[in-house]
């Protein structure tokens, strides 16, 4: 048996790098990117019209006003999309609509608004000055060629999206999405909507496992409910380390006389790095590695499962997705908290602030068969070894849920 801390160590150095894909930009969200995003064209790609209205030379419009307007003689018009192939000179303008090109020869537009109108077509009214560069925008203001606009291992949400569309990214360079295993073991079990036997539990640790690879954005391919044998544990772990990069078990590793999911895991080669770390609750949890494959063993008690798969498996994920690690920070207790004398201890629990303080209130229910202690529950509550309960008032470790929200 061995510490929470050295086991941590341990998981951290054995995680191996997720290979690349290239794919359609319509399916990116929620991915990462695997390479820095450089502009391939200046943004704006040329000097255009910020507004509709006039292409002018600011200089032809000096004390124009509403009483004295200027008049300028309209020599055709641009539209967003036209090549802008037109030139003004002194005393001449063009209708210049939002995004469309400025002609040769104009410094400014002037707003629609603050003229006669677009119906002339011979000669415009104009009603105030202008200033050079006014509702022009300019070529490469906001980017220019070359520029990273995405940076490597960035999560792809919808601004990514829109930026790598406006620069004519058709596909993306991505981390591959882990392919996931997640099995029980147990003659025990029945599946939601069988009817409950004597002796007999329903399922509930896959339907929890599934749901959290759900919130993390990835696909569980293999799932099963394995029958207590060693031969239906062969076939579906060999399988199994073939086709998955993360293989998590619920059940069958701890000491029991059914339980022979590490024998089986031993004899298809998988490396233990541990079996047993000094945590409560989930002591009895394996973790091993395959040909760059991690498989972790988690007990088969719901909030044992739960809990180790938040504290060990989640982990994982967000390294391999690139996503910067949340961390543990200090709440203050409201009400005491169940310290362990050599076990680091975990509780579901509740997060808020009150009177600007941030404060946590453990579960009051501790055993690790009673999945009902996470329906309020928004953190994980974490206790480093010691002697006798932590008492209110006092400070300990906190992480709150990702799906949660602080109270």
């Amino acid at each position: 048996m061995i510490s929470f801390d050295k086991a941590k160590s341990i998981v951290n150095k054995n995680i191996t790098e997720l290979d690349t894909e290239s794919i359609d930009l319509i399916e990116s969200g929620g991915r990462v990117l695997a390479e820095d995003i450089r502009a391939t064209f200046d943004m704006p790609r040329f000097n255009n019209s910020a507004m509709d209205g006039f292409a002018v030379r600011a200089s032809d419009l000096m004390r124009a006003s509403k009483n004295k307007p200027i008049i300028l003689k309209l020599i055709g018009g641009i539209a967003a999309g036209d090549s802008g192939d037109l030139s003004i000179g002194q005393g001449e303008c063009t209708r210049c609509m939002t995004g469309a090109p400025i002609p040769r020869g104009a410094d400014a537009i002037v707003i629609v608004e603050d003229t006669s109108g677009f119906e002339d077509k011979n000669e415009v009214k104009i009603f105030t000055e202008s200033f050079s560069g006014k509702n022009i925008r300019y070529k490469g203001e906001e980017i220019s060629n070359g520029d990273i606009l995405i940076k490597k291992n960035q999560l792809i949400s919808a601004s990514e999206i829109g930026i790598l569309a406006s620069f004519g990214y058709a596909k993306v360079l991505v981390y591959r999405v882990p392919k996931i295993a997640i099995f029980a073991t147990g003659d025990e079990l029945l599946e939601p909507g069988e009817v409950l036997k004597d002796g007999k539990i329903y399922n509930s640790n896959l339907y929890i496992f599934s749901e959290l690879v759900r919130q993390r954005g990835f696909n569980v391919v293999m799932k099963e409910v394995v029958n207590d044998s060693p031969e239906s544990l062969r076939i579906f772990l060999s399988e199994a380390l073939n086709n998955c990069d993360i293989i998590i078990s619920s059940g069958g590793v701890s000491m029991g006389k059914y339980d022979y999911v590490r024998d089986i895991f031993m004899e298809l080669g998988v490396e233990e790095h541990f079996w047993k770390v000094t945590q409560k609750p989930g002591k009895p949890l394996f973790f091993g590695t395959k040909s760059g494959k991690m498989i972790f063993g988690l007990p088969g008690n719901p909030v044992s499962s739960f809990l180790g798969f938040m504290v060990w498996v989640w982990p994982v994920f967000d390294r391999l997705m690139k996503v910067q690690k949340s961390q543990w920070i200090k709440a203050k207790l409201e009400t005491p908290f169940p310290q362990e004398p050599i076990k680091t201890r975990f509780l579901f629990g509740k997060l808020f602030v009150k009177k600007e303080n941030l404060m946590c209130t453990p579960s009051s229910k501790i055993g690790s068969h009673m999945l009902s202690s996470s329906l309020d529950a928004n953190c994980i509550i974490k206790a480093d070894p010691g002697q006798g309960d932590l008492q209110k008032g006092k400070d300990i470790s906190v992480k709150l849920l990702p799906w949660k929200n602080l109270s």
